[in-house]
C-alpha cells in the first residue's frame, strides 16, 4: 500500500486570514493527502515542532501579512536547528518577486501566489515527494 503524504499547513503570525489555507487543506485531502491543519496564529516553534511530531513531509506556510521574510526564515533556521532536512517547507500568499527569489535561495522549496491553480499545488507536492522519499 502507497504511504499516505502528510502536509501541515499552519497560519504564522498574527495574520487572521485563512480561506486560502483552508482551499489549500481541502484540495490536498481532495487530492489523498493527509492534512494537518494548525489553525491562526501560530509561532514558528509551534509549526516545527507539529511537523517534527506529526512526521510531515510538507510544511505549507499561507502569509497574507507582510511578515513573509521573518517567518519563513525563522521556520528555515528552526528546521536546521533541529537537524529536519526531510520536510518541505513551501507556502503562498502575498509575496513580492524579490523576496520570492530571496526566500527560494534559503531553501523555501515553492510559494504560490494568488491565483496559483491548486491542481498545481498538488502536483508539485507530489513530484517532490518522489523525488524525496522518507526513509
Amino acid at each position: 500500500m502507497e504511504r499516505k503524504i502528510r502536509v501541515l499547513v499552519a497560519k504564522a503570525g498574527l495574520d487572521g486570514h485563512d480561506r486560502g489555507a483552508k482551499v489549500v487543506a481541502a484540495a490536498l485531502r481532495d487530492a489523498g493527502m493527509e492534512v494537518i491543519y494548525t489553525g491562526l496564529r501560530q509561532t514558528a516553534e509551534m509549526i516545527v515542532e507539529a511537523a517534527i511530531q506529526e512526521d510531515v513531509d510538507a510544511i505549507g506556510i499561507s502569509i497574507l501579512s507582510g511578515a513573509h521574510m521573518t517567518i519563513f526564515p525563522r521556520i528555515m533556521n528552526l528546521m536546521k536547528e533541529k537537524n529536519v532536512d526531510d520536510i518541505l517547507l513551501f507556502g503562498g500568499g502575498i509575496i513580492p518577486e524579490d523576496d520570492l527569489k530571496k526566500l527560494k535561495e534559503i531553501g523555501v522549496g515553492e510559494l504560490f501566489t494568488p491565483g496559483t491553480s491548486t491542481v498545481e499545488i498538488v502536483k508539485f507536492l507530489k513530484d517532490w515527494v518522489d523525488k524525496h522519499p522518507k526513509n
